[in-house]
């Protein structure tokens, strides 16, 4: 397994090729449907976002709450095609890594390719594992949202294969 830093490098997306495992340690946005959906309106608005994307990685997490004594309740992937009507606005935007399950549209599969971009898929039924590498959470934007606001994670070897490259190399069937 490879270990990586948050945010990835150009280099290191470059050098990441489908089927790879790899550790990320470092910080990450959470976002799913409703923050898509508000990242997406805010840029058609020509509005300001309230983070930079330029070469951030979000991650579609399945929000639970937090146990007491725990910084964060299971946290596992979520179903990314629920993202997909917006993924590509934020590509072309600047993000550089999404994270979450299931294969993606050819539409998002374009843009990850037009971006030098990629996406990791985390592992489905693991959220323990995934809250065991939490190390910090702030929520940054949305807090009406309340469980689905838009946070940040600080992560520590959260572990992931990559589903789709930078090259469009691929584990879901063609």
């Amino acid at each position: 397994m490879r270990e990586l830093l948050l945010p990835l490098s150009s280099e290191d997306i470059a050098s990441l090729k489908a089927y790879d495992q790899v550790f990320l340690t470092g910080s990450l946005y959470v976002g799913r449907d409703q923050v898509h959906k508000r990242l997406y309106e805010l840029l058609q608005q020509e509005k300001s976002l309230p983070i930079s994307l330029e070469g951030e990685t979000i991650y579609y997490m399945g929000p639970s709450p937090a146990p007491e004594g725990k910084l964060i309740g299971s946290c596992g992937p979520t179903t990314s095609a629920r993202m997909d009507p917006f993924s590509p606005l934020l590509l072309d935007r600047g993000l550089k890594v999404m994270i979450g399950k299931g294969p993606r549209s050819k539409e998002v599969a374009s843009a990850i390719k037009r971006n030098k971009a990629v996406y990791l898929q985390a592992f489905g039924g693991c959220g323990a594992l995934y809250a065991s590498t939490v190390r910090a959470v702030t929520t940054v934007a949305f807090s009406d949202l309340g469980p689905e606001a838009l946070l940040r994670l600080e992560v520590e070897k959260f572990p992931v294969i990559v589903a789709i490259d930078s090259q469009l190399g691929s584990v879901f069937p063609q």
